[in-house]
């Protein structure tokens, strides 16, 4: 009896020393495991703060696609869908050489499209009884009065915010929104002077299809070069400031 009650001493002291063991590596590895978590998240918060410092494009914080709204336009001009953004630009670039280089008239282009329509309807509806076909189903189109009342509201809201900035501007309360607005309107007149609005509202189209795509692609090269544009910009600035802005009395003639 002695030596079994000795032998199961033994076997317990053993088990209980393997436990401790199984628990020390326990302990061992949640202690590492917290201290890997805790060295990623020391990892990760230095890249996000290392990614906030980068420099981005007039500001930017939020990917291309979410600046450019995040939906379907967006997915239109990053050429998500391949498909239908070269019909929408061959459509595009169709119209331009119609209109531009044929020289070919809106309202000439308009009545002959209804009259080749209505022709064909008139046609169809007349000889569905010896063909024995069907005639057309012409739609009903009818315009509700709550989408007519919703994109009325929408140019007003529009319109009252573009005069709302126009007077902010010409107030003369920021010199540098009022020089950025003389210089686009410069830009914009130059331009109307060499092409027509068609061929402007064109290229405009063609930029937005292909520029912010570009963008998107080499981001990191064009914000680095947008970054040292700025830095001399604010230089060349500041030199104007100081020889000729400062000396504009500004506060007078605020008084007057």
């Amino acid at each position: 009896m002695a030596d079994h009650e000795g032998e199961t001493e033994k076997h317990q002291s053993v088990l209980e020393s393997v436990m401790d063991k199984i628990s020390d590596k326990l302990d061992g590895s949640s202690d590492s495991s917290s201290s890997d978590s805790d060295n990623d998240r020391g990892v990760k918060a230095a890249a996000s703060a290392a990614k906030a410092k980068i420099y981005r494009l007039f500001g930017r914080e939020k990917p291309v696609h979410k600046v450019l709204g995040g939906g379907k336009a967006a997915d239109v001009f990053l050429w998500r869908d391949k498909k239908v953004t070269a019909g929408i630009l061959g459509v595009a670039t169709a119209i331009w050489v119609l209109f531009e280089l044929i020289e070919y008239h809106l309202l000439t282009l308009v009545c002959h499209i209804l009259i080749l329509t209505l022709a064909l309807l008139f046609l169809w509806s007349n000889t569905s009884a010896f063909i024995n076909k069907s005639p057309p189903k012409i739609p009903e189109i009818v315009i509700p009065e709550k989408v007519a009342l919703g994109i009325a509201s929408a140019i007003r809201t529009e319109i009252n915010t573009a005069s709302a900035e126009l007077r902010d501007i010409a107030s003369g309360k920021d010199l540098k929104k009022f020089l950025a607005v003389i210089a686009g309107l410069w830009v914009l007149a130059i331009l109307g002077s060499h092409v027509n609005f068609l061929t402007l509202f064109y290229i405009c189209f063609v930029v937005l299809h292909t520029v912010p795509v570009a963008y998107e692609k080499y981001e990191d090269e064009v914000d680095e070069f947008g970054e040292k544009v700025e830095r001399e910009f604010k230089k060349q600035y500041a030199v104007l400031d100081a020889k000729v802005l400062s000396k504009v009395p500004v506060a007078q003639l605020k008084s007057k």
